[in-house]
């Protein structure tokens, strides 16, 4: 991966995380109505206010807390001067939070596929869906490029 592409997604990803986490997610219409909107924001703050704490915390673990840490940690790995090293501590870490980075992409997925099929509303993308799933996709490009680079060098 060359340097500029490496450079390009490092600002691209965290600018498209942003805008996945305070954009709307998807948008419910019932009875062709009523509208509502959903950011991970708004969910977030709507479930600490409805008094799920601890599943407002869940959400901000798994959608905003470690997409972030991925991307520091990822950032981190290929600005290291020392590509051919074992990555050291930081190595270890991002393929764990690897393992989550889509999640909540294919929760969406899955929520709005149940609402479509029940019949009670009609459910739709937003624009944060595909911005947070792109940031997503960013961090894993820019993982395996650096992985790849480390090995070739």
């Amino acid at each position: 991966m060359s340097i500029w592409s490496k450079a390009s997604l490092l600002v691209l990803a965290p600018a498209l995380l942003a805008l996945g986490v305070t954009l709307p997610l998807m948008r419910f219409e019932s009875f062709y109505v009523l509208k509502t909107d959903a950011s991970l924001v708004d969910i977030v703050v709507a479930l600490w206010a409805g008094g799920d704490a601890a599943l407002s915390v869940l959400v901000v673990l798994f959608s905003i807390v470690f997409p972030l840490a991925k991307l520091i940690l990822v950032t981190a790995e290929s600005l290291s001067p020392h590509l051919n090293e074992d990555f050291g501590w930081i190595g270890r870490v991002v393929p764990h939070l690897s393992r989550w980075s889509m999640m909540d992409v294919f929760l969406v997925a899955i929520i709005i596929f149940a609402t479509k099929t029940s019949g009670l509303a009609e459910a739709f993308t937003q624009p944060g869906l595909w911005f947070y799933a792109g940031s997503s996709v960013i961090v894993a490009i820019l993982h395996g490029g650096v992985r790849r680079g480390a090995r070739n060098e």
